[in-house]
């Protein structure tokens, strides 16, 4: 999960602070988030894949309830059921069997959703699945599955905080203002560039030590930071689309689970790409860390 703040969202030069009855329950929501978040990390095995096959599902009742399309218990039901058995199937890391599956669940999902509305209700599937995978065969590497996903909340969770705090002090021109007004250059870099050294800053602090090839290190952070904000930037114009200004109203104070791990999703994905080209199913956290 995401932190308490409403990352990388700066405010525009004359928005007003969001209201003071809002902001406890960010800041508090975004505490337990995080706590529950490390917490499934520190135990590992089935509670961490519970965890984090929650969050997918919440995921994708959130895409198939945005895009409007009918029948949208019926297109969570048949989602759902494939996404808890391809969960299941990348716990044991057969994945040779969860992709195939996944292509089913995606033709199942897309006949329910009708015309018009079949791409996007096989999207997010994929989209929630991709979450699920990813972070599931990370944490299960043979070596590195810990400090893989601990190196990944660092740099996703500081360039998003700094993101925030970059573009409030600093402001300047827009990033991309047709998707996402209130971004700017100013946050996204001083987000990018602190994401990837607290990365680094991660696995020194967790081995006692700085890490070997510290520079392809950071460079692998620096890659992985901008994939988090162009995940960002994915889920904003996702909601543009659709006119919505929030993916749900499950966690107060910051809107729905997509909202707090667009970035996170993304950034996932892409490391477990990465380590697996890199390395096999079985140790890819090995290939995202070890340069």
């Amino acid at each position: 999960m995401t932190g308490g703040i409403d990352q990388t969202r700066e405010p525009d030069g004359g928005a007003k602070p969001a209201a003071s009855s809002d902001l406890w329950p960010r800041v508090g929501s975004g505490i337990v988030m995080v706590a529950l978040a490390l917490g499934a990390l520190w135990l590992g095995g089935d509670w961490f894949a519970l965890f984090w096959l929650l969050a997918g599902l919440a995921v994708l009742w959130e895409w198939q309830n945005m895009i409007g399309a009918p029948a949208p218990f019926a297109r969570f039901a048949c989602g759902a059921a494939c996404l808890v058995v391809v969960g299941v199937l990348a716990r044991q890391l057969a994945l040779d069997l969860a992709f195939p599956l996944l292509l089913a669940g995606c033709a199942g999902v897309a006949w329910l959703a009708g015309p018009g509305k079949r791409v996007w209700a096989a999207g997010g599937l994929v989209y929630a699945a991709a979450l699920v995978v990813s972070v599931i065969v990370l944490r299960l590497s043979l070596f590195d599955g810990l400090e893989a996903i601990l190196w990944l909340f660092a740099v996703v969770w500081g360039t998003d905080v700094m993101a925030y705090f970059g573009g409030r002090t600093i402001g300047g021109p827009k990033l991309w203002p047709r998707v996402s007004p209130k971004k700017t250059w100013s946050g996204f870099l001083t987000g990018v560039s602190c994401g990837a050294l607290l990365g680094v800053g991660a696995m020194k602090i967790f081995h006692g030590a700085p890490p070997r090839n510290v520079l392809p290190l950071f460079a692998m952070g620096l890659v992985t930071a901008i994939v988090s904000q162009a995940g960002d930037f994915f889920e904003s114009a996702i909601k543009r689309h659709f006119g919505v200004k929030d993916s749900s109203h499950l966690i107060p104070g910051h809107g729905g689970f997509m909202d707090r791990l667009d970035g996170f999703l993304f950034a996932a994905a892409f490391a477990a790409i990465v380590g697996a080209m890199r390395q096999g199913p079985g140790t890819i956290a090995i290939g995202v860390l070890r340069w």
